[in-house]
């Protein structure tokens, strides 16, 4: 079993839904993504989703986009988040997942690309352009070195699609809980409970739900739902507002106790 996929049996028999908190490496500098990274974790995550900048992004909103911005102004780029990781492995063990387009991926080489992502410690990916049809000969260098390609489902999924996914990808199911891009949103997406149901019992897998969770009581309402809570948006913007590294890292910590908090308190 992958180090993802240990973590949602650990969940499983605690009855507990995993939070999954989304930052930018790179911003506001790679250092303290690292910092971030490690008080997350204190703070109660139980996967990293640690998103790689790129220029074009298309699945995310504006938050998102300038944190890529600020990141990309400091040069942050495949080589410095391997690194990175690198670097939290000497003090961590929890699975990590960069978020990434396929344009970095191709550039770079997939097989290389694999390759040192296992070397540095990263347990899988989301790349939200790759669709499953395409994505046969990454899949492959992934399974052959225990690494988890995560593929998306949203709300215009059919059941052929569902499918499709749920024999491609590994480590969970992530669905999109809306049709648009990330961004925090005032209510959660009605008919996400429906869906989440009927993913799981058609593939099997974990169900992870993204996209507009911005709120300790929204990720309180997800948990009771879904496999596992990610939230991105709500989190970068706090390091974005934050007065400076330190306080970057404080804010972000606070709010993941939150966060935490709201999960907890749900059950399931």
């Amino acid at each position: 079993m992958t180090r993802i996929e240990n973590k949602f049996a650990e969940l499983k028999d605690k009855r507990r839904s995993a939070f999954i908190p989304y930052v930018m490496a790179g911003a506001p500098d790679i250092e303290t993504t690292g910092k971030i990274v490690l008080e997350l974790e204190k703070s109660g995550a139980d996967i990293i989703e640690l998103g790689v900048p790129f220029s074009d992004p298309l699945a995310d909103g504006p938050t998102i986009q300038r944190a890529a911005i600020r990141a990309l102004r400091q040069k942050t780029n495949l080589k410095k988040v391997f690194a990175l990781v690198n670097e939290i492995r000497k003090s961590s063990e929890i699975p990590i997942i960069l978020m990434l387009y396929y344009n970095l991926i191709h550039k770079y080489g997939e097989e290389r690309f694999a390759g040192d992502s296992a070397k540095a410690g990263v347990d899988g990916f989301i790349v939200p352009d790759l669709p499953p049809e395409e994505g046969k000969s990454l899949a492959e260098h992934c399974r052959s070195r225990e690494l988890d390609l995560i593929f998306l489902l949203a709300p215009t999924s059919d059941n052929d699609r569902i499918k499709l996914v749920s024999k491609s990808g590994g480590g969970f199911i992530y669905y999109v809980s809306l049709t648009g891009v990330t961004g925090a949103r005032e209510s959660i997406a009605a008919g996400v409970e429906m869906a989440v149901r009927k993913i799981r019992r058609m593939s099997g897998r974990p169900v992870c739900v993204g996209f507009g969770i911005s709120t300790p009581e929204q990720a309180g309402e997800m948990a009771k739902i879904a496999d596992g809570v990610i939230v991105g948006s709500a989190i970068v913007g706090r390091i974005e507002q934050a007065a400076g590294p330190e306080d970057a890292v404080q804010k972000a910590a606070k709010f993941a106790m939150e966060l935490k908090e709201g999960i907890l308190r749900a059950g399931r």
